[in-house]
């Protein structure tokens, strides 16, 4: 029997662990709150014998006179709102965030003129990593799972990857029409963000993250072409994957929607791993055998799992039914980790309590075969 960190770790190195690992993305607050009575994460993961994954956001953005955010509550809306203004020697900048008990979102976009890159560039700078409270939190969770982390996002608002920090910034629509009518703007604005990012991740040095998260869901062939991902999101991340890889750090990438167009583009940037595997009825196009075929000896696969149907109104029997579907569709040879196709926040803890047993019935009897059976 492996430790789950044990597991966890020999899943992502595309070899055989002892059994199926699983897990879930993001633990929503919402969900912990209103179905698992509060419980941290931690408790969450033991109450149900999942493998860990702890989330570590280990930095915070540096302040100082040529780049000061200043926070303002907005008030008379229907949501919690604030304003966010960033001061500079030669102007102001400012995005509009909402928030409700689920989740939040912007109302207002960073960047409403081109010109207002030229602010990020000369002023913004990069964050760094707080290398002694990941280690902390590494030592404290042991052998129980795995720590998690991002590449650093934009202040205020913003996802790991560049193109998708981009899309923050901007609004994925007006960055999809820039891509066209004025590309060269659209790559100075990726450099600016690339470098930011490069930075931070020669912070990374000496961290004990097991797995760094890049990318995001705009990346996704359900939002662009692969013509636009090899031009405007491959040609920033890939430097990054690799700069990660030179000082010792693990990079999964995320992709929550389509990926089957662009399976070999993203495993060719070299991540550790690939995200999140979203099925059609989740609005992706996740076949699992297949992308196995095509991809699996090259990355780790995690993700899969249809948690809109598989975790709420449905038989224990349907949930376990599809832990058993999909590590026959992806497990053979190891390299896969079941987890949910990205964070919930409703969810029946009965079903995710049959996820998870019934992964643990899922063993591995040889380093090329895989079966499913039951433990006393």
């Amino acid at each position: 029997m492996m430790t789950s960190r044990e597991r966890l770790l020999t899943a992502i190195a595309r070899k055989v662990p002892d059994r199926l690992p699983a897990t879930t993305h993001h633990l929503m607050p919402y969900f912990l709150r209103k179905y698992m009575n509060g419980m941290s994460d931690r408790e969450f993961f033991d109450a149900l014998d999942l493998d860990a994954i702890h989330w570590v956001t280990a930095y915070h953005p540096i302040l100082c006179d040529s780049w000061r955010i200043i926070v303002e509550d907005i008030a008379g809306q229907k949501y919690e709102t604030k304003r966010h203004r960033f001061i500079t020697p030669k102007g102001e900048l400012s995005l509009v965030l909402q928030s409700n008990e689920y989740t939040s979102w912007l109302l207002e976009h960073f960047i409403k003129q081109k010109s207002d890159i030229d602010l990020i560039a000369e002023y913004a700078p990069a964050p760094q990593c707080d290398v002694a409270a990941v280690n902390h939190a590494a030592a404290s969770l042991g052998q129980r799972g795995i720590i998690r982390g991002h590449v650093c996002c934009f202040d205020g608002f913003g996802q790991p990857g560049v193109w998708q920090d981009a899309a923050c910034l901007m609004g994925i629509q007006e960055l999809i029409f820039a891509s066209y009518d004025d590309p060269e703007w659209v790559h100075e604005l990726l450099g600016i963000l690339q470098r930011r990012k490069l930075a931070f991740i020669q912070s990374l040095a000496g961290a004990a993250y097991d797995l760094i998260e890049l990318g995001g869901g705009d990346a996704s062939s359900t939002v662009i072409s692969p013509r636009v991902f090899d031009e405007f999101v491959a040609l920033y991340d890939a430097p990054l994957i690799a700069a990660a890889h030179a000082i010792g750090q693990r990079i999964v990438y995320h992709t929550c929607g389509g990926m089957m167009p662009l399976l070999e583009r993203i495993a060719a940037m070299s991540p550790d791993a690939m995200e999140t595997f979203t099925p059609a009825g989740l609005g992706g196009d996740a076949n699992l055998a297949e992308a196995k075929r095509r991809i699996g000896g090259r990355v780790c696969m995690i993700g899969g799992l249809d948690q809109l149907h598989f975790f709420t109104g449905c038989a224990a029997e349907q949930t376990r039914a599809e832990v058993r579907r999909c590590f026959a569709a992806a497990g053979e040879g190891g390299g896969f980790i079941l987890s949910p196709s990205d964070h919930f926040f409703d969810a029946d803890p009965g079903l995710i309590a049959a996820f998870a047993g019934e992964a643990r019935r899922c063993a591995y009897t040889s380093p090329t075969k895989r079966r499913i059976e039951s433990r006393a």
